[in-house]
């Protein structure tokens, strides 16, 4: 029926109402898609780099910008670093309501490491930039008020973690040697903003990192064994000690020679893997220390001082960052004068010894760093340090020795493989030209590198690294052997830990010998560098 003059029909009315909320409703998701635009960056978190993603978007109201996502206060801040770099590059800063959002919104943000992400993101929001042109980077940098690209720390892990996304990266040129260390990743550096932003309009493409010259791994500048006279006994447990990555004690008067052995240990090591050089290097770079182009694939040496502190150590803090041990990861720590140590510094040590790595906990996050090291400590026999000196110059009494050997606790000499006595020297065996047994670094390698190759072709892994199982199957014992083995175990009341240790010391010197089958001499010579350490308990 035809509507009557005036009036108008309820469906038309509803049909039109209906036409016009979905037009609004198709601007309004219009508008605001066009008004989002997603950057994607890393954040820290101890050697992680979880991938965060920037989301940014441009709304109506009072001009201002905000940043959430658990952001602390140098991320915060961010908001008027990027706004004057932007202006400073040329580019206009939106007048309008910026929002930022950094998701995962529970993970803590904290450095300038986000400024870039933050940038580019508002400038695609705003339509200077192609928002497809941010889709499969990721960036990382903070940004200066002039626009400039300042280095940012843990650029490596991030590339490591990159690597799974097949994403490019696009990290300052001060980054550039660390960037240059992956050759899997497409990584681009920059020196501003305006050339990552003229890179991602297609202007003008972004360098690659410049590949620096292969590491040598010869270690043909590290301290020379040869520059050690005599102490034939102590080179050979640093031989040993080296085979099969076993801790190491050195015990005797000053000046015998116990900072020189340590130092030459790293020099008698196998090189490292390009895995674990990437390893001990993003330590570093978490740590803001430099990398050396031509020697990133060297064994870390660390020797901390006697007066640091349990955090120094380990690793923490309110912002948990890498200690000692973490930086000596798949090399070396050296303790000298260990007796001086802080007790409880010392026994912060007992857990990473046996895990190979530390856990730093706090109230609002937690951090895991690899701590895969050496421990070679040195200490003197006494408070004057002379004890056993056959000039008899020694003035300690018993009981003043006892409680200096006592501030190092029985459940960390249990830890420690190889304990060996490091005498003074008489002027004859100082004095002269070099002797055979003065062997230098190089030759002692190649027997560390091949008894090395023995262990892992065997078991994959050094012999301090076996498992119970794995001594078992590898360490097995003769008659004779087991009964010489019992008769120690006697004597000296070792441990059940203490136990596996003399095994898998007696098999890296059997290794020594390429032997497969542990003889009794193997076993005996591991005993004697157990003999002191258990005297030392009692």
């Amino acid at each position: 029926m035809a509507a009557r003059v005036g009036e108008r029909p309820h469906w038309n009315v509803r049909a039109g109402k209906r036409f016009t909320d979905d037009c609004l409703r198709v601007l309004f998701l219009t508008h605001a898609l066009m008004s989002l635009a997603v950057a994607l960056t890393r954040a820290q978190e101890g050697v992680a780099a979880p991938l965060v993603t920037v989301e940014v978007h441009l709304s109506g109201g009072l001009p201002g910008t905000s940043i959430v996502g658990l952001p602390e206060a140098a991320v915060r801040e961010a908001r008027d670093r990027v706004r004057v770099a932007i202006q400073n590059t040329q580019f206009e800063y939106p007048a309008r309501r910026v929002t930022v959002n950094l998701a995962p919104a529970e993970l803590p943000k904290d450095g300038g490491r986000f400024d870039l992400a933050i940038a580019l993101g508002i400038l695609a929001a705003g339509g200077q930039l192609p928002r497809e042109a941010l889709r499969g980077c990721e960036f990382l940098g903070e940004l200066a008020l002039s626009g400039e690209l300042r280095p940012v720390t843990g650029v490596l892990p991030a590339l490591l973690r990159a690597r799974h996304g097949k994403r490019c990266v696009i990290v300052p040129i001060e980054n550039a040697h660390e960037a240059a260390l992956l050759n899997d990743v497409e990584v681009r550096v920059a020196r501003t903003l305006a050339d990552v932003c003229a890179h991602l309009r297609g202007v003008e493409p972004l360098p690659t990192p410049r590949v620096e010259t292969e590491s040598s791994t010869a270690n043909d500048d590290e301290p020379d064994l040869a520059d050690v006279r005599g102490q034939l006994h102590a080179r050979r447990a640093l031989e040993i000690a080296a085979v099969g990555a076993h801790h190491l004690l050195m015990i005797g008067p000053p000046g015998t020679g116990k900072s020189m052995l340590a130092a030459r240990l790293p020099g008698i090591l196998p090189p490292l893997s390009e895995s674990e050089a990437l390893q001990a290097c993003a330590v570093r770079s978490v740590c803001g220390l430099p990398i050396e182009p031509d020697r990133w694939k060297r064994r870390p040496f660390r020797a901390p001082h006697h007066t640091a502190s349990a955090v120094a150590l380990v690793g923490g803090g309110s912002h948990p960052r890498p200690g000692e041990i973490s930086l000596a990861h798949h090399g070396v720590l050296f303790l000298d004068e260990l007796p001086e140590y802080d007790r409880h510094t010392l026994e912060v040590l007992r857990e990473p010894l046996e895990s190979g790595r530390i856990v730093i906990s706090r109230a609002a996050r937690q951090a895991e760093f690899p701590a895969c090291f050496q421990l070679v400590a040195a200490m003197n026999p006494c408070p004057c340090g002379y004890a056993g000196d056959p000039n008899g110059r020694c003035r300690c009494t018993p009981d003043a020795i006892a409680r200096y050997r006592g501030r190092i606790s029985g459940p960390l000499l249990d830890r420690i493989d190889l304990t060996v006595d490091v005498p003074r020297l008489p002027l004859s065996e100082l004095d002269g030209a070099r002797r055979p047994q003065d062997e230098p670094s190089a030759a002692v390698r190649e027997r560390v590198i091949a008894a090395r190759a023995i262990a892992m072709a065997r078991s994959g892994k050094p012999n301090a690294a076996l498992t119970t199982r794995e001594i078992e199957r590898d360490c097995a014992l003769g008659t004779n052997e087991r009964a010489l083995l019992q008769r120690a175990l006697d004597k000296f009341g070792l441990s059940a830990r203490a136990y596996h240790r003399v095994l898998r010391v007696t098999r890296s010197i059997a290794d020594l010998a390429h032997s497969d089958r542990i003889g009794r001499e193997h076993l005996a010579e591991a005993l004697q560098y157990r003999r002191i350490n258990a005297a030392s308990n009692q």
